[in-house]
């Protein structure tokens, strides 16, 4: 979970239970939050914080929750044991939610829709200079391209059914319990119904996968995905890279998050995808 002057809550842990409380909460994520543990409790026991109890209407608003055993992927170099367990885990989160629970929830935050309109006005309101790597220039230049292309539109059509997501591939959000031998999901303030492959584009997108490593092969072989679904993943991963080379930039809202390079090193990623 992220914390820090740029978190958006503030965490009371206690010694069985976690209160999490909102600094913000336009996108409604102590309520997305609230149902997405509900829901996980009824259907997948065990795979989230069990919900506790909810000060939804309270100022700022606050969701109670168990205290889970565990560390956090980001910035480990996982095993094999850890590369197979997020894949178990997605598979659970995705087969124990009935169809029909999925489709009564909003969508998710972070959607296909946004991630193209925000690579889309980003790319093409930074352009690299004639200083920036020429790295950079390259990424912009065949990301750009790619963007005008069809690929975007063509991935925002959903031919599967929808599955229940976080909406945030940050990697800190997988918590590896080294006792269960498991992964357990954290963080569901911007939840609700989303797309599979798209869910999994974020994951290996995240630029959290600069902190650490994850094998996106060996992670996407153990879900078994069809090669159709293969290919929107793929779509959504140099979707997801654009994005986020688009906003680390020195103008972007992340840059100073991130050390010195980062943008350099986003560059070589979004190369490495479209090639």
């Amino acid at each position: 979970m992220t914390r820090g002057r740029f978190a958006t809550h503030d965490f009371e842990l206690r010694d069985d239970v976690v209160v999490k409380r909102y600094r913000s909460w336009e996108r409604q994520e102590h309520r997305r939050e609230w149902e997405a543990l509900t829901v996980l409790g009824a259907y997948a026991p065990g795979l989230a914080p069990a919900p506790v109890e909810a000060a939804l209407d309270a100022m700022p608003p606050s969701v109670t929750m168990s205290r889970l055993p565990g560390i956090p992927l980001r910035g480990e170099r996982t095993t094999d044991e850890q590369i197979e367990a997020p894949a178990d885990a997605l598979g659970r989160l995705r087969e124990a939610v009935p169809a029909g629970v999925v489709s009564s929830m909003r969508p998710a935050v972070w959607s296909p829709a946004t991630a193209v309109a925000k690579a889309r006005a980003w790319a093409a309101g930074r352009q690299p200079g004639p200083g920036d790597d020429p790295v950079v220039r390259r990424a912009h230049a065949q990301g750009m391209s790619w963007l005008a292309g069809p690929d975007p539109d063509e991935l925002l059509a959903d031919p599967f059914p929808p599955v229940l997501g976080q909406g945030d591939g940050n990697r800190a959000n997988y918590l590896w319990d080294a006792h269960d031998r498991r992964i357990r999901l954290l963080d569901w303030e911007d939840s609700g119904r989303s797309d599979r492959a798209f869910e999994l584009g974020d994951l290996l997108e995240h630029v959290s996968r600069l902190d650490g490593d994850l094998d996106a092969a060996r992670l996407l072989d153990h879900i078994g995905l069809t090669r159709a679904e293969r290919s929107r993943v793929l779509g959504f991963r140099r979707l997801i890279a654009f994005v986020w080379f688009s906003t680390l930039g020195p103008e972007g809202p992340f840059a100073a998050r991130n050390p010195a390079g980062t943008w350099e090193r986003q560059a070589g990623r979004v190369l490495e995808l479209l090639a």
